[in-house]
C-alpha cells in the first residue's frame, strides 16, 4: 500500500484490513449475533493489502552436502486471504495501527475465521 512517498508493507502470513465498526449486520451481508459485537469477540473488515505467506525452507537446502552454498531464495506457502476479499476475525488478535491519518487493523491469517469474496467467471473453484 502506498500514501505520498512512503509504502507500508505488509510482512508474512498477516492482513491490513480497513475495518468495520461493530454493527449487527456487515456490508457484505453477514450478520453478527450481538453477544460477538458487544464482546468484541470477532470484527470484520475489508482487506487491502497482505502479506506474502508463511516463509517456507527450501527442500533442496536440506540435503546431505553442508559443503554447498545455501541459495537465498524465499519461497514462501500463500494465503487463502486476497486483497478485496472481507474477513470475519478474532479482534483481541489484530493490532491497531494509523499510517497515514487512516487507522487499520493488522491481522495475522490464523485469526481469520471467513472470507467472503466477490466472485468472478475467472475465479478457480476454491
Amino acid at each position: 500500500m502506498k500514501r505520498n512517498d512512503k509504502r507500508l508493507i505488509v510482512v508474512g502470513d498477516r492482513v491490513l484490513v480497513a475495518a468495520e465498526e461493530g454493527e449487527e449486520r456487515t456490508k457484505v451481508g453477514l450478520y453478527l449475533p450481538p453477544t460477538a459485537v458487544d464482546t468484541q469477540a470477532v470484527q470484520g473488515g475489508r482487506i487491502i493489502a497482505t502479506g506474502p505467506g508463511l516463509p517456507m525452507p527450501d527442500p533442496a537446502d536440506l540435503g546431505d552436502e553442508p559443503w554447498r552454498t545455501p541459495r537465498r531464495e524465499t519461497r514462501f506457502l500463500p494465503m487463502q486471504a486476497r486483497v478485496g476479499d472481507y474477513a470475519l476475525f478474532f479482534r483481541r488478535a489484530a493490532v491497531e495501527i494509523t499510517f497515514e491519518h487512516e487507522r487499520y487493523l493488522v491481522v495475522p491469517q490464523t485469526a481469520i475465521l471467513a472470507l467472503v469474496r466477490d466472485s468472478s467467471p475467472y475465479d478457480d473453484e476454491e
